[in-house]
Order: structure tokens, then C-alpha cells, then sequence
């Protein structure tokens, strides 16, 4: 989402960190160049100007401009406030004392309000006991919709029968949760095309009946400053206590991601970074601080990777990497592994410095490449995942035809395994494994 703000602001920290001397003038217009980025990002324009008056007040006092890399303590500086501007930490959902714990996701129509219901409910599911129920009596199928997505995380999901009132649905719905032992409630409340009394006033009776240990607004990252205005007018209507912002792997310019904490004074709990069930990341706003300014990720890459790699599995793995036994089969479970912590756009983006490597710029890094190149893997023989150098020319055209692709696909991955499997020894020697290991506890 930030990858033309990243390079913009790239660019003006690579001039800020070639000159030895910082004065007053090149901060000016540094700071200059940073406001028009920040504007094309889509940030509100109140909050670009305090963000550059606080980094300016910061960025021309003595400290840095006699410091021995100003250029770098600028980047930190815009950095800092940058991580103050999204709320400073992340923070966690307030249960409160009262068992089942309801929350409500409020929004507008088309903000993903139930996938993201049903996400939450995943995200929530691994520590507390979990109860969907669907509000929106309007939206044709949406009962259903929730239904379906709940199955498939084994959540509760309550059955509104012929109750016809979003009201007595709620409330319904939590006494029943109470009854099933249940420890949270998850509203998905009807959404409108834009904010009209009639809705505000169905989010208000509901709110009043089941009394939500928090109101959470939902909306969509492609809506821009949209997003804040209405999140403003949800806040000052209802009351809100924090914010999901989905589609945040989407191509908009993420201004809503920096302005929404600032303007609407709520925090961003979680951002909806895929289409998948389990698309949905805790917001850490340091973190996203740091790939904004092309640092990486290196926590939330390990955490996905804690989240997705098979221990046993990756035990085994190094025993054979130490044996240099790395087959074809192991390789397509890496590349399975890989493709679960989502696209191989946010992968590399985590890893710090990644970015700046020109040769990585222009690739065009496609998650399909993933499947394909294990259904070429799924077509060839036991003995040719052992062994790859039998695969002669017969056989690779089979096994092209056998997988739906070319001759020159199976000659890309084979040469690609080669380069892995090259790579793989080299860490079987001075130390390499746990080097490997001491770096990536995983």
C-alpha cells in the first residue's frame, strides 16, 4: 500500500544522508518535499502540517544538526513522529468484566464488515470461545454469508429464526451465547451506502440493549480521507473505540491508515491485509512506521512464519540440509510454507533493506509462480523428486503436459532448486545452520 510514499520519502532521506553538514535550508526542504509526499499519500492536511511542524521543531535544533550522521537522525526523527502520528503502540481489544463480552463492528456497506467479523472471530478464537451473529436483515444473503464463513472456523453462529428486528436479533443472540458458555460476542451490524438517521439510530438501540464492551469501525483503505470523515461522524454519533481498516494490500495510497488515529482519535486495532480467513494482522503502528521508511518488518515476518512453519517439519528440514539430502519434495513444502504467510510482495517488504536492492525492483513477483511450480513438482515421479538430474528432455516435456505448463517453466524451477539446493550446502559449512537459526527462531 505504501510503496510509492516509501519511495518518495527514500529518495529525499538518500540527499539528506549524503551531505556531512545539515543546515537550516536543507531540513526546509527536505521537510517541503516530505509534506507534497505525504499529500499525494492522501493524509488529511491538518495532519500533515502538525506532522512536519512537530519534525521540524525536532529536526533543525542543535542535536542533529551537529550531530556526526544528521542525515540518519532525521530518518529517525520521522520516524518517531510517524509512530506517534498512528498511536504511538498497538492496542489490544478491552473485554471488560461481563461474560460474553460483545463487540460490534459498525461501517458503511462494502467495507467488509462480515468477512471481517469472521476474521476477527479467527484471530480471537485461539485464546476465547467465539459467537457470530448477523444484524444486517437487509443485504440480501448476508445472514448466510456469515453463516458459511463461520463454519469454516468452527464458530458459533447464531440462528435468527423468524426474528426480523436487528435489535431483538442482538439481543437474542447474547443470551443465547450466555447460556452456551460463549466468552464473546461478535455483532456484524447492517451497513448503509452513507451515514443516514435511520442507521444511526438502529446502531444506537442496539448499542443500548446489549451494552458492546467496544464499538469497532470498520472501513475500507480504497475510501481514502472518505474513511476518516465517516469514521468521525460514527465516533461523534455512537461512539467508537477502535478502528479495522481492511484491504490494506490494496493499491490506495494509505492515507487513512496515517490520518485516522490523528483526526478521529481512536486506534487502529487491526488491518485486513488479504482476502483469506486468516488475512487479519494485530496493528503495530512502530512497525508500520518502519516499512513505510523501507526498514522492514522483522518481527511481523516471524511472527507469520512462528504462526505458519510446522516445527517437526523444519527439524527434519535441517537434518537433511545437514545430510545435503534437499530434494524436490522438500522444496515444494517450502515454497507451500512460504505461499501460507501470505504474498511474496509483504514477505520481502519485511526484510530489512530488501527494497533497496535495484535487481528486486523490477521483478514482478507473482503468487500463482507458487502453485505452479508445485503442480510441476506433483507431476513428476518419486524418483525424479530424488533425483533431478534424470529429468532429461522426454520427461520434462511430460511433465509440463502433466502439470499444464511449458518445458521452459519446468527449466526455470529446476534451475531454481539447483541454485537452492547450492545455497542449502554452503550452510552446512562454517556454521551455517545456526547461524541460520540464531537469526530466524523459527
Amino acid at each position: 500500500m505504501f510503496e510509492s510514499l516509501s519511495e518518495k520519502l527514500e529518495n529525499i532521506f538518500k540527499k539528506l544522508k549524503g551531505r556531512g553538514i545539515l543546515d537550516e535550508e536543507s531540513v526546509n526542504a527536505a521537510l517541503k518535499e516530505i509534506r507534497i509526499a505525504l499529500l499525494e499519500a492522501d493524509v488529511n492536511f491538518k495532519v500533515v502540517r502538525s506532522f512536519i511542524e512537530d519534525v521540524r521543531g525536532k529536526a533543525i535544533g542543535r542535536e542533529v544538526l551537529e550531530s556526526i550522521t544528521p542525515g540518519q537522525q532525521v530518518v529517525k526523527i520521522v520516524h518517531d513522529q510517524l509512530v506517534e502520528l498512528m498511536g504511538g503502540a498497538n492496542t489490544n481489544i478491552k473485554f471488560g468484566g461481563r461474560i460474553p463480552a460483545v463487540l460490534m463492528l459498525v461501517g458503511l456497506q462494502g467495507c467488509g464488515k462480515t468477512t471481517t467479523a469472521v476474521k476477527l472471530a479467527r484471530l480471537l478464537s485461539r485464546e476465547k470461545r467465539i459467537y457470530l451473529v448477523s444484524a444486517d436483515v437487509y443485504r440480501p444473503a448476508a445472514m448466510e454469508q456469515l453463516a458459511v464463513l463461520g463454519k469454516q472456523i468452527n464458530a458459533g453462529v447464531f440462528d435468527a429464526g423468524n426474528l426480523k428486528d436487528p435489535v431483538e436479533i442482538c439481543a437474542a443472540a447474547v443470551e443465547r451465547a450466555k447460556r452456551d458458555g460463549y466468552e464473546v460476542v461478535i455483532i456484524d451490524t447492517a451497513g448503509r451506502l452513507h451515514i443516514d438517521d435511520l442507521l444511526m439510530d438502529e446502531l444506537k438501540k442496539i448499542k443500548n440493549r446489549v451494552n458492546p464492551a467496544e464499538i469497532i469501525y470498520v472501513t475500507d483503505a480504497m475510501t481514502g480521507q472518505d474513511a476518516v470523515n465517516v469514521g468521525s461522524k460514527f465516533n461523534e454519533l455512537i461512539g467508537i473505540d477502535g478502528v479495522i481498516i481492511t484491504k490494506m494490500d490494496g493499491d490506495a495510497r494509505g492515507g487513512a491508515a496515517l490520518s485516522l488515529q490523528a483526526v478521529v482519535g481512536k486506534p487502529i486495532k487491526f488491518v485486513g491485509v488479504g482476502e483469506k480467513i486468516d488475512a487479519l494482522e494485530v496493528f503495530h503502528p512502530e512497525r508500520m512506521a518502519s516499512r513505510i521508511l523501507g526498514m522492514g518488518d522483522i518481527l511481523s515476518l516471524v511472527e507469520k512464519a512462528q504462526a505458519t512453519v510446522d516445527e517437526k517439519m523444519a527439524r527434519q528440514l535441517e537434518q537433511k540440509i545437514r545430510k545435503n539430502e534437499f530434494t524436490l519434495e522438500d522444496f515444494r513444502n517450502q515454497l507451500m510454507q512460504i505461499k501460507k504467510m501470505g504474498s511474496l510482495k509483504d514477505v520481502l517488504g519485511m526484510i530489512p533493506g530488501l527494497n533497496k536492492i535495484k535487481a528486486l525492483k523490477d521483478v514482478d513477483l507473482d503468487d500463482k509462480e507458487l502453485i505452479r511450480n508445485a503442480a510441476i513438482i506433483d507431476s513428476m515421479t518419486p524418483k525424479e523428486r530424488i533425483n533431478y538430474l534424470i529429468i532429461d528432455g522426454r520427461r520434462r516435456k511430460r511433465i509440463a503436459l502433466g502439470s499444464g505448463t511449458s518445458v521452459q517453466d519446468v527449466n526455470r524451477l529446476l534451475k531454481n532448486y539447483a541454485d537452492v539446493k547450492k545455497m542449502m550446502k554452503k550452510f552446512t559449512q562454517k556454521g551455517g545452520i545456526k547461524s541460520l537459526r540464531r537469526n530466524f527462531p523459527f
